[in-house]
């Protein structure tokens, strides 16, 4: 079930969002409705993977105990690998073992090919599932009962795709959070600016994202992508994996909020980064937080003798972060090049010896957009006829009638993605906040929630009419 879908809309958040405060007078009660919603949530689109993550849930919760109840050091540790195998063993299996078996039977067939459907979130939920073990090991959270787990892993909100919330963070707002008129307006209007995001831009930009991909898909001797469209399409598709992404973080903090929950921010303007390491410190924070907490400092981080490590440890970490993203050599590839970039970066101090801002700026936006194209592509030799493209060099030209045609059709939508993709509203609130007294601060506040609502019909309208409306990090 999509966050910006019909049924979610009308149906599922209203009678949820009714039901949890109908039930004020019970803690207990508000969080057993609100695991039984999840869990339905879940089941709408995974009617038979649900049982897989209950499973999830009941394994780490019972290893978790187990693990805080032992002293011998070696059986926690021993349990905690058996944990670590157990998570990576599912997630494996249903995410990889179809790639690994079509390696093996490229060379020598021996294995039946192997397709079994991904369960949606599965990355996401098995991560938190493994951090919760990982901390009750290290002491740095109580083990719970699994009806504390189950709703820490299972919360709609942040299910699906994040963002990935350590247990400690949420631990004393499971059980002592507070609501307030004030959480919930603030929710509300983060879950219509999301929607707006997701409906309004993400999907217009994935239009012509899809179109272009798909254009180059066919191949060059039968339909040539000019430059200045191959470029359009890149950036669109920029443009679309941002909006869409961080529109779902959008939805998901909003929704939290709603229910007495705050959860930490996933993006923070990643195309304003003047580096490649600052864009994934502001690009899907979650994930690069749990990659550096549970795999780059526990190897040692960038803290050791000898460079040749660190360097080690890097490299680990990316590729475990393109594998994450996908059973592509695509992701691997793309997960690689970043390695690359960030090391040559550190080994060149690249952000202390480059003052230039505007040049920074430029270089991240260029690598970024290029290694999207990777991202999106559907294997390795479209990627690169797509590159060939992008410089004129597959023979296929540099204008094109459609490129224009799409930034006369999209203009408005173009430039509401650039403008919004900036800080700009951010520094308005400020500004807005800061002249509290001023006639421009009494218009901004009738014209704010006139503004959301504006929005909020706009996307449904868009909903009802059943325009393009995919989720794109659903298949992580």
């Amino acid at each position: 079930m999509l966050f910006s879908s019909i049924p979610f809309l009308v149906y599922f958040f209203p009678i949820v969002f009714l039901g949890y405060y109908l039930l004020s007078f019970s803690r207990t009660a508000q969080n057993v409705w609100l695991l039984l919603a999840s869990l339905l949530f879940y089941a709408w689109g995974e009617p038979v993977y649900v049982f897989l993550m209950i499973g999830s849930i009941l394994f780490n919760s019972i290893i978790a105990i187990i693990i805080e109840k032992l002293e011998d050091v070696k059986v926690r540790k021993g349990l905690l690998v058996f944990s670590i195998i157990g998570n990576i063993s599912v997630l494996f299996v249903f995410k990889y073992l179809g790639f690994v078996v079509g390696i093996v039977n490229s060379a020598v067939k021996i294995f039946p090919d192997v397709n079994l459907p991904l369960p949606i979130g599965i990355s996401f939920f098995t991560f938190q599932a493994l951090s919760y073990v990982v901390d009750v090991y290290r002491g740095t959270t109580k083990a719970e009962n699994p009806f504390y787990v189950g709703l820490y892993v299972a919360f709609f909100p942040q299910l699906i795709a994040g963002p990935i919330v350590q247990y400690n963070s949420i631990a004393e707002q499971i059980r002592d959070r507070k609501s307030s008129l004030d959480k919930i307006s603030l929710g509300l209007s983060r879950f219509a600016v999301g929607v707006g995001k997701k409906i309004i831009l993400a999907n217009n930009f994935g239009i012509i994202a899809d179109e272009v991909f798909n254009w180059s898909r066919i191949g060059t001797d039968k339909l040539p992508v000019p430059a200045t469209l191959a470029w359009l399409g890149s950036i669109a598709y920029s443009l679309q994996l941002y909006y869409d992404f961080s529109a779902y973080s959008d939805m998901a903090i909003g929704l939290g909020l709603c229910f007495g929950f705050k959860f930490k921010e996933n993006f923070n303007y990643p195309y304003i980064a003047g580096s490649v390491s600052e864009f994934w410190k502001r690009w899907h924070i979650s994930l690069t937080d749990w990659f550096r907490e549970y795999v780059y400092i526990p190897l040692g981080g960038n803290r050791v003798a000898n460079r040749d490590t660190m360097v080690r440890n890097l490299a680990i970490v990316w590729l475990l972060t393109g594998i994450w993203h996908g059973a592509n050599w695509t992701f691997i590839l793309w997960g690689m090049f970043f390695f690359v970039l960030q090391l040559l970066e550190r080994l060149l101090d690249f952000d202390n010896r480059v003052h230039n801002t505007f040049l920074k700026h430029l270089y991240t936006l260029l690598i970024v957009n290029f290694q999207w194209v990777l991202f999106r592509a559907d294997d390795i030799y479209q990627a690169g006829r797509f590159y060939l493209n992008m410089f004129g060099c597959n023979n296929n030209g540099i204008l094109s009638a459609t490129a224009f045609m799409f930034v006369r059709e999209y203009l408005p939508i173009i430039i509401f993605g650039i403008l919004f993709a900036t800080p700009v509203i951010p520094m308005m609130n400020k500004w807005f906040h800061a002249h509290e007294d001023s006639a421009i601060h009494k218009v901004y506040s009738i014209a704010y929630p006139v503004l959301m609502s504006i929005m909020i019909v706009i996307s449904v309208s868009y909903l009802v009419i059943g325009s393009y409306n995919p989720f794109i990090y659903f298949n992580f």
